[in-house]
């Protein structure tokens, strides 16, 4: 059976109001949840942006299901903080949190003020923090003079297992690469002909484990509120692909961005009819053994609420 999860996203709203949606998602029949781990919103529409470590403790500590994150190891976080504080969640949970490992983007990241490498030296030293992670998770001391720097470092409050760490992928290369070290995929999308190719690639180079899709959606009671919502709230990842790693502040996504309803009805699924919804939210995620819904409306009790009557029912029927 496919894991119907719910994605909290921290740009869009305050933590404790996110605490709240998280805790509704459950109590609606949510399987499951995960978050951004962001330092700064897409845009200054979204205009939030809480810690995710702070939150995902507290959000795990008031509900049941499993919690996990997309996060970013090697410059905003060094390794061994990163690792103490994985290690750290699943012995307090254990079995309910994961992490997916990307190589980060430059909005989060620029605040340290060091260079912002090129992809392949990002994946090269994100190689290097796995290495870290699962030497530590081991209960080894650790030392690494490489692209990161680890001196004579321990963990020393272990989980009785190590977390999964994911590999996020975008593209077919990346999740060919990701194949090589991680213990599932995460992706993002909602055109079934990439979905479909992300995971393949990812089967294909013989990665194992469970494989997750995040979807962005906008459900409302117009198909004109729902484009409108969407404009209003996820116009940013209309940017150009090539350039969305390497932008430094909301700003700049907003410059960049396509206003255009075609290229926005790309990035979102903009329905109001529930049963179209639930049949292209099914088509995108054929093959996947998870899937986490994010409405990228800031109402999210309401969408919660129709997912509870309408939504759910029918998205577990085409899954």
């Amino acid at each position: 059976m496919t894991v119907i999860g719910y994605h909290a996203s921290h740009e869009q709203l305050p933590p404790g109001m996110l605490l709240t949606a998280v805790r509704l998602a459950e109590a609606v029949g949510f399987d499951a949840a995960m978050c951004s781990d962001h330092l700064s919103p897409w845009s200054r529409a979204q205009g939030e942006s809480g810690f995710a470590w702070s939150w995902i403790g507290a959000a795990l500590a008031r509900t049941d299901f499993p919690i996990g994150l997309v996060t970013a190891p090697g410059q905003r976080y060094h390794p061994v903080i990163h690792a103490q504080a994985m290690a750290t969640l699943e012995e307090m949970f254990p079995g309910r949190f994961w992490a997916a490992l990307g190589s980060g983007e430059a909005l989060n990241e620029h605040v340290t003020g060091d260079p912002w490498p090129r992809k392949a030296e990002r994946e090269e030293r994100l190689r290097e923090c796995v290495d870290v992670f699962r030497r530590l998770f081991a209960g080894e001391q650790v030392d690494v003079d490489g692209g990161i720097r680890v001196h004579e470092a321990r963990i020393w409050s272990l989980p009785a297992s190590p977390p999964p760490l994911l590999g996020a992928a975008v593209s077919p290369d990346t999740a060919q690469w990701v194949a090589e070290w991680a213990d599932g995929l995460i992706t993002v999308g909602s055109d079934p002909s990439a979905t479909g190719e992300v995971l393949s690639s990812f089967r294909s180079a013989g990665g194992r484990g469970p494989a997750a899709l995040q979807v962005h959606v906008s459900l409302e009671e117009t198909a004109e509120l729902a484009l409108e919502v969407a404009r209003e709230q996820w116009l940013h990842s209309t940017a150009p692909a090539d350039r969305m790693w390497d932008l430094e502040q909301p700003e700049d996504f907003e410059v960049l961005a396509d206003p255009t309803d075609d290229r926005l009805r790309q990035a979102v699924i903009v329905e109001p009819a529930v049963d179209r919804m639930a049949e292209r939210i099914g088509s995108a995620a054929a093959g996947y053994d998870q899937v986490y819904l994010h409405h990228v409306g800031t109402d999210q009790a309401a969408f919660l609420r129709r997912c509870e009557t309408e939504l759910l029912p029918m998205l577990r029927s085409a899954l």
